[in-house]
């Protein structure tokens, strides 16, 4: 279960767009997250894998060192 409290305008656009389906808000709410979910989990993550990057948490490997790894 998740509760939010949605700004006037987007409650009143969803309401709308409701009403004029005969679907449930929750419909909706589930496919935005559906579609976005996936972008926003790409941005975020890169971002934390730069930010351990930077912070010497992370290490880079070469293309080089990657293949020759994989024969052992």
């Amino acid at each position: 279960m998740l509760s939010l409290r949605l700004p006037e305008d987007l409650q009143a656009r969803l309401n709308r767009l409701a009403e004029m389906t005969a679907r449930p808000k929750g419909y909706y709410v589930r496919e935005a997250l559906k579609r976005y979910l996936d972008d926003l989990e790409d941005v975020y993550l890169a971002e934390k894998r730069l930010e351990d990057l930077r912070a010497g948490k992370d290490l880079i490997v070469s293309h080089e060192d990657f293949w020759d790894g994989l024969d052992d």
